[in-house]
């Protein structure tokens, strides 16, 4: 691996020496990127003159630094180059000299038309992971069609989920669902790539395609009595669509209950020291017996919820080891007291727009442990002339593709 010293203030981490020229935006790719980062990698972000299109979805204190761009961001280097001209081009090709991993989720097809495909990068970087997350497996048909997460929610059935779950029209999940799962796959697929070129010495091209990617996701679930030919049931898991599924109405509040093996149901039963013969019902007794009976056996725990007050169920629930949590907003998990005192949640400074909430990465690890804090999210171009001297530019070079566009520093 390349052994160049991360970027970040510790320089630790499972990546720390591994160096990612990152060309991706949105939130697919830089959720991917900035996972890399936290785990100990150097990404260099590069951005088009007019910025990555996050840095400018609201609310925000300062032009170009909104709130995902600065959280998908967080513990990255911002150089701009303009890849449509050849000196911006060529500078993107000499970062790439040094770097492990090259990352886009720009279309193959304009990948190859900006000189910047698989085949050109290895010619000067041999050893190169170049990873290419696009909407669809190149192979088929849909190879070069435009892909964003609405249309790939669409394409693999999620608001026909929803649909069937009982909203009152198709409609999408309410997050970048499939732009994180794909991110998701290509975090492994690049460990994983690096991985294996540490076993063979080889580069290799990765395509992480968002199509496949929520394919899989959704199928995983909801192929059901289509998994088998001829078909023995119509698609779709019962227990996730039933329009039973969801928070419960307290006395006084919202609580989330799952009651799901046997033992979970047989210490309810006893906690509730329940009289109405629930207990000795047959569509209660088994774990097949539930699913076949899902929404009458939702509908009865939702009745039962409606006579305590959340706080006592929580307290009846807990002492009967019986899953609960509360029903959360945004705003309760920024003040959760897991997330506090794991520090996944934190509050840090951001040199240019103050004081913010920051998240670290989920997991933890015994012998090459991530850094807490990371160097904050960039401004456009912030480090385009360190990164280019980095690289061997001269100063005057430097000026030279400052002028003519080529590249861009912040104002």
């Amino acid at each position: 691996m390349n052994m160049t010293a991360a970027h970040s203030p510790a320089a630790t981490g499972p990546l720390a020496g591994v160096k990612v020229l990152d060309l991706t935006s949105v939130v697919m790719g830089p959720f991917a990127t900035q996972i890399l980062a936290q785990l100990g990698a150097e990404v260099i972000k590069v951005e088009t003159p007019e910025g990555d299109n996050m840095r400018h979805v609201g609310p925000m204190r300062h032009a170009g630094m909104g709130p995902i761009f600065l959280h998908a961001n967080a513990g990255k280097k911002s150089i701009v180059l303009d890849l449509k001209q050849p000196e911006g081009r060529e500078a993107a090709l000499k970062l790439a000299e040094s770097c492990d991993v090259f990352i886009s989720n720009v279309r193959p097809q304009a990948l190859v038309r900006l000189g910047l495909d698989y085949d050109a990068v290895r010619q000067r970087s041999p050893r190169i992971i170049h990873v290419s997350c696009c909407g669809f497996d190149q192979d088929g048909p849909d190879a070069a069609r435009p892909a964003y997460d609405d249309l790939i929610q669409g394409a693999t059935g999620v608001p026909w989920l929803m649909e069937q779950y009982g909203a009152p029209e198709p409609a999408y999940m309410p997050t970048t669902l499939a732009d994180r799962v794909t991110g998701l796959h290509a975090v492994y697929a690049v460990t994983a790539a690096l991985y294996a070129r540490g076993q063979t010495g080889l580069g290799q091209a990765v395509v992480v395609p968002m199509f496949e990617a929520m394919a899989q996701f959704i199928l995983g679930d909801h192929m059901a009595g289509l998994t088998f030919e001829p078909p023995i049931g119509k698609p779709g898991y019962a227990r996730l669509l039933t329009p039973h599924r969801k928070p419960y109405a307290t006395r006084d509040g919202m609580l989330c209950v799952l009651i799901y093996n046997d033992q979970h149901w047989q210490r309810f039963f006893a906690a509730m020291d329940e009289s109405e013969g629930l207990a000795r019902d047959p569509r209660f007794a088994t774990h097949s017996a539930r699913a076949a009976n899902i929404d009458a056996v939702y509908a009865e725990v939702a009745r039962l919820m409606r006579t305590r007050t959340t706080q006592e169920w929580r307290a009846l629930l807990d002492a009967a080891d019986v899953p609960n949590m509360p029903m959360n907003s945004p705003q309760d998990l920024l003040a959760n007291p897991q997330l506090r005192a794991t520090g996944f949640v934190s509050d840090s400074v951001h040199p240019s727009e103050g004081a913010m909430h920051a998240l670290a990465h989920p997991t933890k690890w015994s012998a090459t442990p991530p850094a807490r804090r990371f160097s904050p999210a960039p401004r456009l171009g912030e480090h385009t002339r360190e990164l280019l001297q980095a690289a061997g530019y001269t100063g005057e070079r430097i000026d030279a593709l400052l002028a003519q566009g080529a590249c861009r520093t912040e104002p």
